[in-house]
């Protein structure tokens, strides 16, 4: 069944309008070419973000790190602190819509420094 505006997968949900439609729309192309539905959201997903926010590499760059006794969130290779909480989880739920407002990748790490996820790529 092709999805709609009105009945799509719960991956495209986090995503803004226009990027939703064209992920909607290059998804269901991609199920009418025979691929799996898992296979046609991962790459509808991504295509539909390059084609409506640009390519990853082109826009700007946030990172979700643990400092101190609290979590910040700032543009990569930046100083200054865009927002800082107490614990990750509140954190990462301000930080989410700031980075899909500004059209951006957010990277997430553990408390030790390594890299947990990547978003929005």
């Amino acid at each position: 069944m092709p999805w709609t505006k009105d009945d799509y997968p719960d991956t495209f949900k986090n995503v803004g309008v226009d990027v939703r439609n064209k992920a909607i729309e290059i998804g269901n192309a991609l199920l009418r070419e025979g691929y799996e539905e898992g296979r046609a959201i991962s790459i509808g997903l991504s295509q539909a973000r390059d084609s409506v926010e640009g390519k990853a590499e082109d826009r700007p760059h946030f990172e979700v790190r643990s400092r101190e006794d609290e979590w910040v969130l700032k543009k990569k290779s930046a100083s200054s602190v865009i927002y800082k909480e107490n614990t990750k989880s509140a954190l990462l739920k301000r930080a989410k819509p700031y980075v899909t407002d500004h059209e951006g990748v957010l990277t997430v790490y553990h408390e030790d420094g390594t890299k947990e996820q990547t978003l929005y790529e």
